[in-house]
């Protein structure tokens, strides 16, 4: 696709390209061997994102599905369970990674319509120490889960209670900095309650690749070992690690216009009859989509030069390469195309 031509893409957060400043920035990194540990770059991304989120150490993967198992088989042992929402990544949408590779049970619970999980719920599924069952070891909770944010006072019940029964607790935090633009509230204050936390920069934070798995110093070099067995170990990533670096020191804050965008792109589609929108509390919302116009819709979409994921339940996601000139032209687009469609 030529740079010239531009497409409004809603498909997700993780279609973002670098912005100039941040390709200067990876093309000045002072890099070196990563399995070695002295690529400098890298290592001042983990100091960073330990300090700005409050833990001991950091380590950079890929992906978030990487630095997410990678916890899941530092927290538990072969015949181990964790306990998770059936809606939540770590169970739905990783490819079964912990039950495949880490011989990890998951237990998947029914998540509210909030996104959270029921103390009650998380309670009952908690396998009573018998030879019988496998031993239950950890928590794993999503912030934010469907673009919905968890409420701060859930969390702090849900990783109390954990911890009271003698659970680890960690956070799929592949957009945990939407939840924290969302609440008002730190970083640190937005994990607190976790062990670890996956930190996902190449959505809204809109660097190409990676997440960073916080946690203590000895959970991270733990940590380090399945990442080799995995086959995340990198040599000179600093060059990703400046670009996830600039992404934390210069994205987070701004994420308030990808949720105000959301905002305004709801209401604008909300005035179509055909449709019922789901309104968004992040950069995330669904709309409710007759199945006979899905085609054509896809199809106008297109022709328009706008990507989206059509169906009957239709997601739409707002980042930093979506504009509100970008959102009014979306919403004239919809309009226009139902217009014409309820006309037929």
């Amino acid at each position: 696709m030529s740079k010239n031509e531009h497409w409004i893409d809603l498909r997700s957060d993780t279609v973002t390209q670098p912005s100039e400043a941040m390709r200067a920035a990876m093309a000045a990194a002072d890099v070196g061997d990563d399995v070695y540990g002295d690529d400098p770059a890298v290592n001042r991304l983990q100091d960073y994102a330990a300090d700005l989120f409050g833990y001991e150490a950091g380590m950079f993967a890929p992906s978030g599905t990487q630095t997410n198992l990678i916890a899941l088989m530092a927290h538990c042992a072969r015949g181990d369970e964790y306990l998770v929402g059936q809606e939540a990544h770590t169970y739905k949408y990783e490819g079964g990674g912990a039950a495949v590779l880490g011989s990890i049970q998951p237990q998947p619970i029914a998540n509210q319509a909030d996104g959270s999980i029921l103390l009650s719920d998380i309670e009952a599924y908690i396998k009573p120490d018998d030879m019988h069952f496998a031993r239950t070891r950890l928590l794993a909770l999503e912030n934010t889960i469907g673009g919905r944010v968890l409420p701060q006072d859930y969390v702090k019940a849900a990783t109390d209670f954990a911890h009271s029964r003698g659970l680890a607790t960690h956070l799929d935090g592949a957009r945990i900095c939407n939840a924290a633009v969302k609440n008002g509230t730190s970083l640190r204050e937005a994990v607190k309650g976790f062990d670890t936390v996956s930190v996902c920069l190449s959505k809204g934070l809109g660097a190409p690749v990676g997440s960073v798995l916080l946690g203590p110093k000895a959970f991270i070099e733990q940590g380090k070992r399945w990442r080799k067995m995995l086959g995340g170990g990198m040599r000179q990533a600093g060059v990703l690690a400046a670009a996830a670096h600039y992404a934390l020191e210069h994205n987070v804050q701004r994420l308030a216009e990808d949720h105000d965008n959301a905002a305004v792109l709801a209401q604008g589609l909300s005035q179509i009859e055909a449709l019922k929108v789901h309104a968004p509390q992040t950069n995330i919302f669904w709309i409710d989509v007759p199945a006979a116009a899905c085609e054509p819709l896809r199809e106008a979409l297109a022709r328009a030069r706008i990507r989206a994921t059509v169906g009957p339940r239709m997601r739409l996601v707002t980042h930093l390469d979506v504009s509100a000139a970008d959102v009014a032209r979306t919403v004239e687009v919809f309009q226009a195309f139902f217009a014409d469609w309820r006309a037929q």
